[in-house]
């Protein structure tokens, strides 16, 4: 009943998994488009050499680094616009 008052309903415990599965589907979908990305654009596909050469180690830090930066502000505008829907009724469309 606490949603009458203003909290949050309760999650079932099949909601929790579902919730769960979802993230953890996001996360992994995240981690193979970074190592795509950063390997694709870091990496030549006619390597030599087991380890990775000091050029190729920075410009994966920096890859790495960058994509995690965009990635938060995505979250962030994502979640600012929708409390800007929820606070707005739902018609602002990101405008």
């Amino acid at each position: 009943m606490s949603f009458l008052f203003g909290g949050r309903p309760q999650l079932s415990s099949a909601e929790k998994i579902a919730a769960a599965e979802t993230e953890v589907e996001m996360v992994s979908d995240m981690m193979n488009r970074l190592i795509q990305s950063c390997t694709k654009k870091c990496i030549p596909p006619d390597y030599r050499e087991a380890d990775l050469n000091k050029g190729e180690s920075v410009c994966l830090d920096r890859c790495v680094s960058k994509f995690f930066e965009v990635n938060i502000k995505v979250s962030e505008k994502m979640q600012g616009e929708a409390a800007g829907r929820q606070a707005g009724g739902g018609m602002g469309f990101g405008m």
